[in-house]
């Protein structure tokens, strides 16, 4: 699946192809998470898990600000799942999962340290996969001349 999201307005310049890009690949994530669980086990499904779960938040902040830069959907991505871990020490996702499934999905329980790179992965996935580059200069992207509005005189 390789879905690009290279400039700031998006998919070749279009936030909406880049709204439903992330739209498309936010469920396919669900989707490889809920594959993965059911043909791995142990840490394999627990940390690729974890990297899945940043990523699905990633393809999230996308949907609702198509406009984004790579890296700041990354970072987002990222700050919210480590804000979500380290909630965790409060014992407050803990007692609130004991109640509701959906809490323990997006909430988890316990803090577990490793999770912590593991989230770094997806958010350093994500970011790859959605065109980042280390340079802050970026180059528009260039269209076919058959795309191109043809000038009117």
């Amino acid at each position: 699946m390789a879905f690009r999201f290279r400039t700031r307005a998006g998919v070749d310049g279009d936030p909406a192809r880049t709204r439903r890009a992330a739209a498309v690949a936010a469920p396919a994530v669900v989707g490889a998470g809920l594959g993965l669980r059911a043909v791995a086990a142990g840490d394999v499904a627990k940390y690729g898990g974890d990297a899945l779960y940043t990523l699905l938040i990633l393809a999230l902040v996308i949907v609702v600000a198509p406009r984004v830069t790579p890296l700041r959907a990354a970072g987002v991505a990222l700050a919210v799942s480590w804000g979500v871990e380290f909630l965790q020490l409060t014992g407050l996702p803990a007692e609130l999962s004991r109640h509701s499934t959906a809490a323990r999905l997006v909430l988890g329980s316990t803090f577990n340290a490793p999770d912590l790179f593991w989230y770094a992965v997806g958010a350093t996935v994500g970011w790859l996969v959605a065109g980042g580059r280390v340079a802050p200069g970026r180059k528009p992207v260039r269209t076919p001349a058959s795309e191109r509005p043809v000038p009117r005189r």
